[in-house]
This record gives C-alpha cells, sequence and structure tokens, in this order.
C-alpha cells in the first residue's frame, strides 16, 4: 500500500485524522513525520504539521469478525457415523486374528495381574493425597463483574434557576469584558457571540476569526484553559453557579466525533488481539465521551486511572 500525505494544525491531530481516514489504529499504521509544523509567532508565519502513512498488515473488518464468531459450530454428525463403522472392522480383524492364532495360556493371566496393578495403584497414598487435595481446592474465583463494582456517588441534580434579564445581561458583560482584554493582549481580532441557555443554565460563547487555531492549542487545552478562567470570573459574585462553555470553528463538535471514531477503533483492537489499550492523557470531559461511546459495547468495558493530569481511560476485554 502507498504512503498518504496527511496534513493537520499538529502531528497529534494529523495522526488521529489518519486513524480515521484509514479506519485503523495508529499501531497498525507506519507513520513517517514529514514536518512538525509550527504555530508562529501570535499566530502569524504558522505551519501545518505534514505526515506520510499506510497500514502495516490488511486489518480484517469487524463486520467479518462479527460473522465469524457468531456463525454456528460444524456438526459432528458425520464424524461419530464414522467412528462405528471403524470401530465394527476392528472388531471384525480382531475376530479374525484370534481364529487365525489361538491365544497362548501364559498371557491369560495378564488380565489378573492389570487387575491387581490396578488395585495397587487405587490404594496408592499418593494419588489418595493428590484426588483430595484435588477435592479441597477451592474453586477459582470469577472476576469482579462491572455490575458489583462500587458505583460512584448520584451527582446532585442542579435545580432551575430563574435568573433575571438583569442578572444575565450583568454575566455575559463580565465574560466580555475579560475575554476582550485578554485578546487584546494577544493581538487577535476576534468576534465575540454570547447566547445564555435558560434550560440548561448555560453560557455559550463561541469565537470567530483569522487562526483560531491559536485559541484551541494542543488537543484543545487552551480553549479549556480559557473556559476555565472564565467560568472563575463570572462566577466570582454568583450564588448561583453558571455553566460556560466556550468554542470555536464548532471544535468541540469536531472532537466528540474524533474521540468516538477513536474509541470504537481501539474496541476493535482490544477485541482482535484481546489485550488492554491504555488511552493518552485526557481531560474529565473528553474521558465522559470515551466512556459514554463504549457503554453499550457488549465486548469491552472502559475504566480510568491515574491522577490528574495524568488520568487516562483503559479499554479492556470483558471478562
Amino acid at each position: 500500500m502507498e504512503f498518504t500525505e496527511i496534513s493537520a494544525k499538529t502531528v497529534d491531530e494529523a495522526i488521529t485524522k489518519a486513524c480515521i481516514t484509514l479506519e485503523t489504529s495508529s499501531d497498525n499504521l507506519e507513520i513517517q513525520v514529514v514536518t512538525e509544523g509550527s504555530s508562529g509567532f501570535l499566530g502569524f508565519g504558522s505551519k501545518p504539521a505534514v505526515i506520510r502513512v499506510r497500514r502495516k498488515t490488511p486489518e480484517a473488518s469487524f463486520e467479518s469478525i462479527m460473522q465469524e464468531e457468531e456463525k454456528p459450530a460444524p456438526k459432528k454428525e458425520e464424524k461419530r457415523q464414522e467412528k462405528p463403522q471403524r470401530a465394527e472392522k476392528l472388531q471384525q480383524e480382531e475376530k479374525a486374528e484370534k481364529i487365525e492364532k489361538p491365544e497362548r495360556p501364559e498371557k491369560a493371566d495378564k488380565p489378573e495381574k492389570k487387575q491387581e496393578m490396578g488395585a495397587k495403584a487405587s490404594r496408592s497414598p499418593r494419588k489418595d493425597s493428590f484426588r483430595e487435595k484435588k477435592e479441597r481446592r477451592p474453586e477459582r474465583r470469577e472476576p469482579r463483574a462491572a455490575a458489583e463494582r462500587p458505583a460512584p456517588a448520584p451527582k446532585p441534580e442542579r435545580k432551575p434557576v430563574n435568573r433575571s434579564q438583569e442578572e444575565i445581561d450583568k454575566i455575559q458583560q463580565e465574560a466580555r469584558v475579560f475575554l476582550e482584554g485578554v485578546f487584546k493582549a494577544m493581538e487577535l481580532e476576534v468576534v465575540i457571540d454570547m447566547k445564555y441557555d435558560k434550560e440548561n443554565d448555560n453560557l455559550d460563547v463561541d469565537f470567530s476569526g483569522d487562526d483560531m487555531g491559536i485559541l484551541i492549542g494542543k488537543r484543545g487545552q487552551t480553549l479549556d484553559s480559557l473556559q476555565y478562567l472564565t467560568s472563575l470570573v463570572v462566577n466570582k459574585d454568583e450564588n448561583n453557579y453558571i455553566r460556560v462553555k466556550l468554542d470555536t470553528e464548532n471544535y468541540r463538535s469536531r472532537r466528540k466525533d474524533t474521540l468516538e471514531n477513536l474509541a470504537k477503533n481501539i474496541a476493535f483492537k482490544v477485541r482482535k488481539t484481546r489485550k488492554s489499550v491504555s488511552l493518552e492523557p485526557m481531560n474529565p470531559y473528553e474521558r465522559r465521551i470515551i466512556h459514554s461511546a463504549l457503554q453499550g459495547n457488549k465486548y469491552v468495558e472502559t475504566y480510568s486511572e491515574g491522577n490528574e493530569p495524568y488520568r487516562h481511560v483503559v479499554v479492556a476485554l470483558k471478562k
């Protein structure tokens, strides 16, 4: 298979894009980094990352493996029918040999000797002790089912908040002043669009402008940090907490699709190799996307391990 050239803002994003395009995991790809790319200075002179990829070995599709495992085992009726016929032939041959060759009297005592030896062997203390140990051996413990694992404490439901228009305007103004100050210091021209989601009590903020990649950062880390700081600003004097969601160029939705495709890809790999796979460290929001994407999968399970900021998701085969 020939190499395919793929470009993105970073090498990691290019690899993820390649996994989605070729519908496989990064372990099954041969990757060559052409250029690592650069963000430039304050968004100027940025260069995309370019990689060349191709599959290492052709993989069977997920559907073909499903069909092979779901096929019923072949019936063994034909083999069972052949065995009686072979047994009859052997009996006939043995009878013919007995007629041709008379039995020696010396060998007549051998069955009795064998019976005596069998009786002695049955009375062997070593074998008796072995049988007792085998009987006393505890049954193999089955792995604890997912249902038996301690479930996390349920989060308290958010009570509906009735905010006045004056309060909403104040929150939006505080967020706008803070964000405009940040963008001015970065010398970026950004159009800010704000909407209050009354049903979910969220402040949704969307950015538009040239080269928004600098606001997204590597795997959205810059956007997440900016969202956290904006949330601190608007909630410093508020008794009722309001959620703040920042987005640009539909990044949140695109990242969600990427993670869901990655989760399915990893699930296929785990089922095929029967080995657990640990993903890269992610924030709580992205870990929830992975858990949710594989929640209904009957072959694999997911769990998180490690401490922040290195906490990550593990995809393992169900026991």
